[in-house]
């Protein structure tokens, strides 16, 4: 996948560096912003219970 990207990708190395940090960030950016949020409800991480 990797590969394909930078093959994809349009410029010389410098700009193609550039443009895959763009869409890294871009994608970090998208998961922070509704992916997570969005199944957060369905996640166990907030059901704490102690059995004594």
């Amino acid at each position: 996948m990797y590969g394909w990207l930078w093959r994809v990708m349009p410029g010389p190395a410098w700009l193609r560096v550039v443009l895959l940090v763009l869409l890294a960030a871009a994608v970090v950016a998208v998961c922070f912003t509704w992916l997570f949020p969005a199944i957060e409800p369905l996640m166990p991480f907030n059901d704490i219970t102690v059995d004594e």
